[in-house]
């Protein structure tokens, strides 16, 4: 693998590191064996020539753009060395004049203007002046390189070209070394390398030395001719990579051309998709034109890849393919944390995503994060100091509290300073996934590193179920349209106290479709009511405690319905006297197992069937709680059932046989099974 040189600031974070390349552009090359010069690379070149080459040699640089963000403390810029420190600019690159107002860059420099959070990209002189750019002339996706003129150019004379440069000479590569200004280093010219993708060319290849910020400039043969443009370094030799600077001026004039091969990923799967950006648009065009044109070929082409990546797996893609039965007979997931359903390397499908970090909020509140690939989810229970009314309507003060996990510092020197505040979000909207869940979508602008933070935030009961990426500015169509696909694949239940549930079901835009068809309500030490399109119970205080403090979790899964289509929806009530206690009783909905599943499924099913132990309605003892199963008698008509739902009462200490039926009893009597 080869990596564009370029320089950039990077995202920097605890519990989880982020980091980003400049504009997010690689090339992936083949490595071919080396030349061995005969040239001596430690020849000076021509003392005469230097004037001439600085001053057609410039940096691309680009403004910084205002802080938005809060820090814990005062950022301590004074560890910075002094020049970067004063400076107004980012430095990101190289670019050098080749004809009367026609300067030429590498393509990745120029594109970190792409959707920027920074400054359009400009270029500066070694007096410090800048001058930016007028118009794009040539730009050419694949051979990484772009052709443009400047709205008010220096009087500089052109370098020369050599077009036809000979092999094992000595070679000189010219640029922004590191953000230092114009630097000169020699080397040998020692081999020719095809491109990857078709051999279409073949990249010099130099041992010339280049660092972080010499992309785009030129390199030059002794007699400080050009012969290529500099892009890219191998991070396991001492070589590097220039584009002939025949593929520059031979390159059709006025025109924007992208011809590269690129693969596709999506997270649940490790499927690849490999294809080809291919097209062209007119030019001259703005800078804000051309990026303008750009995401008008680039965005249907992403759209069209994860689409046809999604059709190509299909057949296997959930509730399809290996190991879907066995998420979509296994029950829900009664844990709070929200998870991803993600095909293992086996092929098969599982739940994946567990808590790794926990922070303590106030009054009760609490975050727990962990990360699957690239996506961080969260669980947020919210403080109970936070007015109910205002809590889901309250970007900034759910990013606050993320921000506490220590997700997102700053790098200054040698510390890192933790975010503490990225404000209201920049874009707000809304997202209702296949399963009728209406996320809430923010994005907060990054200004310092050039990115975003993308968060898909789903409303529960007790606070939210958060998906977050973090991405550079360029990718975030892609980010988008990713984040929207995965919330498909999101399992979580919904849980909270009666206190909670009470405040978010008067929510009522708020509540995933499935709540369509289920009706809850209760009394403080009255009765509880629970309506569905497939069960209905209600008990009183003789039967459990009913206060603003009991629990009552909803454990919503994938399961297939009466038709066999597979919809996401509460395959378990459970509801206990509070978050402390241990007086709980729950109902489960079961679902007679396909053939292709394991005997452990078949064994469990024949156990409820059969009403054997523990669905007998006996009573148990089993760590220090007494407990008591039985099956619920189907409706009628459903001989044999392929759907059968449990009752469970859990009392703590030990209880009698005749308590414990007593208490099943009360949990049956008012109880009727409508439908699978």
């Amino acid at each position: 693998m080869t990596a564009a040189i370029g320089s950039t600031p990077a995202w920097r974070g605890r519990p989880w590191t982020f980091a980003r390349l400049a504009g997010g552009w690689m090339l992936a090359l083949g490595l071919a064996g080396v030349a061995i010069g005969t040239a001596h690379a430690d020849a000076t070149l021509n003392p005469a020539l230097l004037p001439a080459i600085q001053s057609a040699t410039f940096e691309v640089v680009a403004a910084k753009p205002k802080d938005t963000l809060s820090y814990e403390k005062p950022l301590p810029l004074d560890l910075l060395p002094y020049q970067e420190r004063i400076d107004k600019y980012y430095s990101i690159g190289t670019a050098f004049a080749i004809g009367p107002n026609r300067f030429v860059t590498a393509g990745h420099v120029l594109m970190p203007g792409y959707q920027s959070l920074w400054g359009p990209p400009e270029l500066r002189d070694a007096a410090g002046k800048v001058y930016a750019i007028d118009k794009i002339e040539k730009f050419a996706l694949r051979r990484d390189f772009v052709v443009f003129s400047l709205q008010d150019p220096p009087k500089v004379t052109p370098l020369a070209v050599d077009a036809n440069p000979a092999l094992n000479q000595v070679v000189y590569s010219v640029g922004n070394a590191l953000g230092t200004g114009i630097v000169i280093r020699n080397g040998l010219y020692t081999s020719n390398t095809p491109e990857d993708q078709s051999g279409a060319w073949k990249w010099i290849r130099f041992s010339a030395a280049a660092s972080p910020g010499n992309s785009g400039g030129p390199l030059l043969d002794q007699n400080g001719k050009v012969i290529g443009v500099v892009l890219m370094k191998s991070p396991n030799e001492n070589l590097n990579y220039a584009l002939p600077i025949s593929e520059v001026l031979d390159a059709p004039k006025d025109l924007a051309r992208y011809d590269k091969r690129m693969s596709y990923q999506f997270d649940v799967f490790d499927s690849t998709l490999t294809g080809t950006f291919k097209g062209s648009f007119k030019l001259p065009l703005s800078t804000a034109d051309f990026f303008a044109a750009y995401a008008r070929a680039f965005h249907p082409y992403l759209d069209a890849q994860l689409q046809a990546l999604l059709t190509q797996q299909s057949a296997r893609l959930f509730p399809h393919g290996n190991g879907a039965h066995q998420l979509l007979y296994n029950g829900p997931a009664m844990g709070d944390f929200p998870q991803l359903v993600t095909r293992n390397s086996d092929g098969v499908w599982a739940l994946a995503g567990r808590s790794t970090t926990k922070i303590t909020l106030p009054a009760n509140g609490y975050l727990s994060g962990g990360v699957v690939a690239q996506n961080i989810l969260f669980h947020l229970r919210k403080p109970d100091t936070i007015p109910e009314a205002s809590f889901h309507h309250d970007a900034k003060g759910v990013m606050d509290m993320l921000l506490r996990t220590g997700f997102l510092k700053r790098r200054i020197g040698p510390e890192q300073i933790r975010v503490t505040s990225l404000g209201n979000p920049g874009q707000t909207g809304t997202w209702t996934d296949r399963w009728g869940r209406h996320w809430q979508t923010w994005r907060w602008p990054v200004p310092y590193a050039n990115g975003f933070i993308s968060l898909f935030a789903l409303p529960t009961p007790d606070g939210y179920a958060l998906l977050m990426r973090i991405e550079p500015a360029a990718s975030r169509h892609d980010t988008t349209i990713n984040m929207r696909a995965l919330t498909d694949f999101v399992s979580l239940p919904y849980d909270g106290t009666l206190a909670q549930w009470k405040a978010f079901l008067a929510e009522t835009d708020l509540l995933p479709d499935a709540f369509k068809h289920i009706q809850i309500s209760f009394d403080y030490g009255g009765a509880f009511h629970y309506d569905s399109s497939r069960l209905a119970f209600s008990f009183t205080p003789a039967l459990q405690k009913i206060s603003a403090d009991s629990m009552l979790t909803l454990g919503f899964t994938f399961f297939p319905d009466r038709a066999g289509k597979v919809v996401w929806n509460v395959g378990q009530v459970w509801l206990a006297q509070d978050n402390h206690d241990h007086h709980w009783l729950s109902l489960l909905r079961n679902h007679a197992p396909p053939a292709d599943l394991a005997d452990s499924y078949q064994s469990y099913w024949k156990k409820i069937v059969d009403r054997r132990h523990p669905y007998d309605a006996k009573a148990y003892t089993e760590n220090d709680m007494t407990k008591i199963n039985a099956v619920v008698p189907p409706p009628p008509g459903t001989r044999p059932a392929s759907v059968l739902y449990t009752a469970y009462v859990y009392q703590p200490g030990t209880q009698t046989q005749a308590e414990m039926q007593q208490k099943l009893d009360l949990l049956l009597q008012n109880l009727t099974i409508k439908a699978r």
